[in-house]
């Protein structure tokens, strides 16, 4: 706890400040416990605490995915503030650029860390990262790698690839002034799901094996390197053409290269758009009853998609292994979402909300701890009583929110602050157009997060 306090006073700021940041912290509570809640389930699951070591390790196909539950929970928050951190600045450039300065380091740092300190029989470092570094360093480096059928360099990292996806659809939408058609974008994104959610075709850009994700990435690479140069000249008319190319780039991977059946990337953007909804109803953008028609149906797509689709041989291409899996994980991530949003103008626990905010750094780095402590467990005897078993979750807990803190501290904060005063530095040297299509209300003022978490 005393760490926790004392993380709480370093970042509260500036005495005069303290009554803004107290205020910001309150109103943002509710969203860093619920990236608290999503993070402690996908660490969990991924130690396999829950089935294998509990002997109840059928259960989950009855019951929900763990995995499923933190993804989905954590796209609803990232559809809640990612469009909401774009519109308060009016800055496309501003915006990527707080992107980029917050999601990269620290996967740059665990992938660096992982190989200098696990060993190749124990790497967290998916093999083609070896077999093909080049190809690997430049897809994983465009962060939609699971789109353009690369190989995550870490596992966990295919969620990055939706999220960098939405980026684009946001990025797309705010610059042709549609941003606020949030909720028939989700409503589509729920039918497309319905209807199409085991036909649309599966990595055909990159059927021919490695020269056409050669020939992909390269492609990729060249449309965003030059829709980014477009956006970061600052000017409007160019901002809006880079814009448009990566929407329509990204709308181009996930309806003819995903690696999933489409019901679950097509609900994946039908669920962090219905957050968007979310944010536009408490912001008095959107009339109560078309925004809750539209999450109304999103929900029932989600669960409907599911049951109807995740069988028989789709199964080999999704994330779960029952339609039970998914759609009751799916309905347990918005159930939360919602008790969350009720409870928003409460004070959430301390610990929970300081867990939130650790939360990026708990979803990259849990995975290489797992395989640190197996290799260092390796030629013991196997874990099976409850004491060994409970030593050995702890242990875990206990080194993932230290080091996790750390990283926060030492990584996430630093090039976050830099980050902060490069956008200042740039727009002060070469001032950028803002694209204000109306004014917009007050936004959180602490720097959007990124939400990635799931199954590997």
């Amino acid at each position: 706890m005393k760490l926790i306090e004392r993380a709480t006073k370093r970042s509260s700021g500036a005495p005069g400040a303290g009554t803004k940041a107290a205020a910001a912290s309150s109103r943002l509570g509710w969203l860093d416990a619920l990236r608290g809640i999503a993070a402690l389930s996908v660490a969990i699951y991924h130690l396999a605490l829950p089935f294998y070591w509990l002997h109840i390790d059928k259960e989950p196909r009855n019951l929900g995915d763990p995995g499923i539950f933190g993804v989905m929970l954590f796209f609803l928050v990232s559809g809640y503030i990612i469009p909401a951190s774009l519109e308060r600045r009016g800055d496309v450039r501003s915006f990527w650029a707080g992107r980029y300065f917050r999601i990269y380091p620290v996967v740059i740092a665990t992938v660096v860390l992982s190989l200098v300190l696990l060993p190749r029989n124990h790497s967290v470092i998916q093999g083609f990262a070896f077999d093909h570094p080049l190809l690997s360093l430049a897809g994983n480096g465009l962060m939609f790698q699971d789109l353009m059928g690369v190989p995550n360099v870490i596992g966990v990292m295919w969620t990055l690839s939706y999220e960098m996806i939405f980026y684009f659809f946001v990025t797309a939408l705010f610059v042709t002034g549609r941003h606020k058609q949030s909720a028939p974008i989700a409503m589509g994104f729920g039918a497309a799901a319905l209807v199409l959610g085991a036909w649309l075709p599966l990595g055909t850009l990159t059927a021919g094996g490695l020269p056409a994700n050669r020939h992909l990435v390269l492609a990729a690479a060249i449309i965003v390197v030059t829709a980014m140069v477009c956006i970061f000249t600052g000017r409007a008319d160019l901002a809006r053409r880079g814009g448009v190319m990566l929407g329509g780039l990204g709308l181009v991977l996930i309806l003819l290269n995903s690696r999933s059946t489409a019901f679950e990337t097509l609900m994946i953007f039908a669920t962090m758009f219905a957050g968007t909804v979310l944010y536009r109803l408490e912001h008095g953008q959107i009339e109560r009853l078309p925004a809750l028609l539209c999450c109304a149906f999103v929900l029932t797509a989600g669960v409907a998609s599911g049951y109807m689709y995740n069988r028989d041989q789709a199964l080999w291409r999704t994330w779960t292994e029952t339609w039970k899996s998914f759609s009751y994980a799916y309905l347990a991530a918005w159930v939360v979402f919602a008790i969350g949003m009720l409870l928003r103008h409460r004070r959430f626990p301390r610990w929970l909300s300081w867990l939130g905010s650790i939360s990026y750094s708990v979803y990259l780095l849990h995975n290489p701890i797992i395989h640190f402590m197996n290799w260092k467990l390796e030629g013991h005897p196997p874990l099976t009583s409850w004491q060994d078993r409970s030593v050995y979750f702890f242990v875990f807990m206990a080194a993932l929110l230290v080091i996790s803190y750390l990283s926060y501290r030492l990584i996430e904060i630093p090039f976050q602050n830099l980050g902060r005063k490069a956008i200042k530095a740039l727009n002060r040297r070469f001032p950028a157009d803002l694209v204000t299509h109306q004014p917009q209300p007050a936004a959180p003022a602490r720097e959007a997060e990124p939400v990635p978490t799931g199954r590997s």
